[in-house]
């Protein structure tokens, strides 16, 4: 196992390029068993969830690999379909329920794990599930495995009971090649949605209205190859921004999509935090103190709840109090008291934090206890007197491309080492 060691307070200065989207990525990924052509996909970051996925398309048939030139480029190729996605490599990451879908659409059956994930609270797929049968689905749960039969998947109409991204990305996958139309409501209107929505029109699927809360697909017979680029990661370019400004540095973030995170850029601008947009990303600066805000996580385009962990770690060492309000998951405060350790002055009621800022953190050994609650504490770190060890980072992993090598870059003192 090993853990980052972070010595604090100096202030960023450089340029940091944002990798591509995971939470784009391993639907775009997953959906590349809809097709009977070769696709290669640019801008993919190399992350263990991405490596779980190539593994988990050779399982059902796909040969999927980064490319040999060392670079950010995954090709897929076709081979005979597996219907079985097995746990060992489902419980490692909930995404892998997405198979589900495509594998009746194109087999007419299925048998996939129930997933794993990220401990950060109840997220269910009966939403999934329910709408599956609705398109004619014969779905049952037996010993950890949903089992799945239709003779071919029908267009339904379908609402769903709250905006799930992993419920709209799932359906528009299965009702691509579906028989007739389907009409998707109440959808989830996150980027990562549309950017699934627009890879498959370029391998010609019929998909309208992504982006917004109804999405409808007119199912085709087949889908064609190709090449696609996979859009920035809006949460990784987020965390940069935070990193940047709780250290009181400057950085020009190159990629950031600036469009995409405008709930976290206004947050951070009421915290006294100056972003210059430009072409190909944004400079991003703190001259002055940070100030406290208010903040509500909320489905795009709200705030994030992925940048609700390192905004309350900004939090801490602005001036006055501020409030953080988690609305999408119950579980989400377990960098709290991790933050708390290193002189954090936070007190939890339910769903709600107040957060009083302090002069000052300082370096302590923490535990990360998912992907956006280690991100909190290796921006705390950076602002903290002394060093910080951050452990169990195996979670850091899963979501951002060599993170330590991108903050050395701009001046960071963070290294990896081994944690006996």
């Amino acid at each position: 196992m090993e853990k980052l060691v972070i010595e604090g307070g100096v202030p960023l200065r450089g340029t940091i390029q944002v990798s591509g989207s995971k939470n784009a990525a391993l639907p775009i990924l997953f959906s590349s068993i809809l097709l009977d052509h070769p696709v290669t996909f640019h801008n993919v970051p190399r992350l263990r969830d991405i490596n779980t996925t190539n593994a988990m398309l050779k399982v059902l048939g796909r040969q999927a690999s980064f490319c040999d030139d060392g670079g950010n480029s995954v090709r897929v190729a076709p081979g005979p379909l597996n219907p079985e996605a097995p746990y060992d490599l489902v419980k490692t990451m909930r995404a892998s329920v997405l198979v589900l879908g495509p594998l009746l659409a194109r087999l007419g059956r299925a048998r996939v794990a129930l997933p794993g994930g990220c401990a950060i609270g109840a997220r269910p797929v009966e939403q999934h599930t329910k709408a599956l049968e609705k398109m004619g689905a014969e779905l049952t749960l037996d010993s950890g495995y949903i089992h799945g039969r239709c003779k071919r998947l029908r267009g339904a109409d379908i609402t769903f009971d709250f905006p799930t991204v992993g419920g709209t990305e799932h359906l528009i996958m299965a009702a691509v090649l579906a028989e007739g139309q389907t009409v998707l409501r109440n959808c989830a209107r996150e980027p990562e949605v549309a950017d699934l929505a627009n890879f498959l029109r370029a391998m010609g699927a019929d998909i309208k209205g992504h982006g917004g809360d109804e999405i409808t697909i007119n199912g085709v017979n087949g889908l064609a190859g190709g090449e696609y680029a996979i859009m920035p990661d809006r949460i990784e370019a987020g965390t940069f921004l935070a990193a940047t400004a709780i250290t009181g540095g400057e950085c020009d973030i190159a990629g950031c999509p600036i469009g995409e995170l405008t709930a976290a850029i206004a947050k951070m601008g009421e915290m006294g935090v100056t972003l210059e947009p430009h072409e190909n990303g944004v400079l991003v600066r703190r001259s002055g103190p940070l100030r406290g805000a208010d903040m509500m996580t909320r489905p795009y385009p709200g705030f994030p709840t992925d940048m609700q962990a390192q905004i309350m770690a900004m939090m801490t060492l602005a001036d006055g109090s501020s409030t953080v309000e988690e609305t999408i998951f119950e579980n989400r405060f377990m960098h709290v008291p991790e933050l708390m350790r290193m002189g954090a002055d936070i007190r939890l009621s339910g769903s709600r934090a107040v957060i009083r800022g302090v002069r000052e953190l300082a370096g302590a050994p923490v535990m990360a206890s998912d992907l956006r609650a280690s991100a909190s504490l290796v921006i705390a770190g950076l602002a903290a007197r002394g060093q910080t060890h951050v452990q169990r980072i195996y979670h850091l992993d899963r979501g951002y491309e060599h993170i330590e090598h991108k903050l050395e870059k701009v001046g960071a003192r963070i290294r990896r080492e081994r944690d006996d």
